[in-house]
């Protein structure tokens, strides 16, 4: 049988393959049964199979093309994107989002990094005087004194604008966590040891001033948040920065694009929540609400924060 005889006699698969394409780009029709996943999967195959004979014995171009369409239209639809379903969204939000970073050490290490030398460098502003002026600077400390010097007012459409504004500059911190991380890791520990430092500065300083109630009034509601943030941003860029060093036979790009896979966690939930403690930070911190309910705001917060990184994220036997 010739080759033009033997392609002309498969039209019936060809256009059966074309029915089955039709009904799976039908937002209606798109999932199939096992049968008919099989019998699509194995007229793909055909189809591929007779587009190669066809240009090899240089068929009629009307033919080749015709075939390439329908390879083409197949093709699309046995690898499409995968559609959004709700349940695998939750699962993957509410069980591997939470278990994977309760798992990452390098979350574990900035915490540790971050929160240490920040309780730390409040007990020395108590015991070392001058201590607060030489880690954050004269300067610097005066325009945060005079910040909080008056009580509290409500800026009314001023919080919009401010809550935008915090979005930025809260990020550029993030970002500048993250980005010191890629220095082989060791730029993300210094950067977060800093902002432990300077942070913890600033908080005890303030605390023994007569400002401190105006000054708490503001940083308390937003805080559990912004401070989780700098972590995970700092925990994303040092995984990161790591990779490089310790490849685990890997080559240094494959190792890096691994890991890149492994900090999209740490790194997305780090944008969530710069984005949640600037919005509090805008409209909630800066009002003459009473201090009760932004205690609450932050005691909510942190219980939050706790439940989903520690309560969902811990290990639990299959």
């Amino acid at each position: 049988m010739k080759v033009s005889d033997l392609l002309e006699s498969r039209r019936k698969k060809w256009r059966e393959l074309e029915d089955l394409c039709g009904r799976m780009e039908r937002w209606w029709g798109r999932r199939l049964d096992g049968a008919a996943a099989a019998r699509f999967s194995a007229l793909y195959r055909a189809v591929c199979a007779d587009l190669a004979l066809a240009d090899a014995y240089q068929l009629p171009p009307g033919t080749i093309q015709y075939l390439h369409r329908l390879v083409g239209r197949a093709h699309n639809q046995l690898y499409r994107s995968r559609p959004f379903q709700l349940g695998t969204w939750a699962r993957q939000l509410l069980v591997d989002v939470p278990q994977r970073l309760f798992r990452d050490n390098c979350l574990r290490l900035a915490f540790c990094i971050f929160w240490g030398p920040f309780l730390l460098s409040m007990a020395l502003v108590r015991f070392s005087p001058g201590y607060a002026e030489r880690v954050v600077g004269e300067g610097m400390l005066g325009h945060i004194e005079e910040s909080f010097s008056n009580p509290l007012g409500d800026r009314g459409s001023m919080d919009a604008a401010m809550a935008g504004f915090y979005i930025w500059n809260n990020g550029g911190i993030g970002l500048r966590c993250f980005a010191f991380g890629l220095f082989l890791g060791v730029g993300g520990v210094l950067m977060t040891v800093y902002n432990g430092c300077v942070l913890g500065a600033v908080f005890g300083h303030m605390s023994a001033l007569p400002q401190r109630e105006n000054f708490y009034a503001f940083v308390t509601a937003h805080g559990p948040f912004e401070l989780t943030a700098i972590v995970l941003s700092a925990a994303a860029g040092m995984r990161l920065g790591f990779s490089i060093i310790d490849t685990r036979g890997l080559t240094r790009m494959a190792s890096l694009r691994k890991a890149g896979e492994e900090t999209m966690p740490a790194a997305g939930a780090a944008v969530i929540l710069f984005a949640l403690a600037a919005l509090i930070e805008g409209f909630l911190s800066p009002s003459p609400l009473p201090y009760g309910l932004k205690a609450v705001t932050a005691g909510l917060s942190t219980a939050m924060l706790l439940f989903y990184f520690v309560v969902l994220g811990y290990p639990r036997g299959t």
